[in-house]
């Protein structure tokens, strides 16, 4: 269920609702006049959000040069590469 808050508990419990943001890790919803105008997170909670937003984009490019008639590579291959960069083997 969503934290929703109204604006002066921006305010005035800005310590809580930052509590809260990293603790639950989870947005809290600002309204004003009763409607809503703002989201408030933990930096934590938004770069995870980007990172997703990001490797979606990627996937959703890839299947285009797909579609479009690239090959692709084995995946086992470039897993077994990326293993042996990460460990120095390479």
């Amino acid at each position: 269920m969503p934290n929703i808050r109204p604006i002066s508990d921006l305010r005035n419990n800005a310590n809580e609702i930052s509590e809260f943001c990293h603790k639950e890790r989870e947005p809290v919803f600002i309204t004003k006049n009763g409607t809503g105008d703002m989201v408030v997170m933990s930096i934590e909670t938004y770069e995870r959000q980007q990172a997703i937003i990001e490797l979606y984009t990627k996937l959703a490019e890839a299947e285009v040069e797909i579609a479009n008639g690239a090959e692709g590579k084995d995946f086992l291959e470039v897993a077994k590469k990326l293993r042996a960069y990460v460990h120095g083997k390479v």
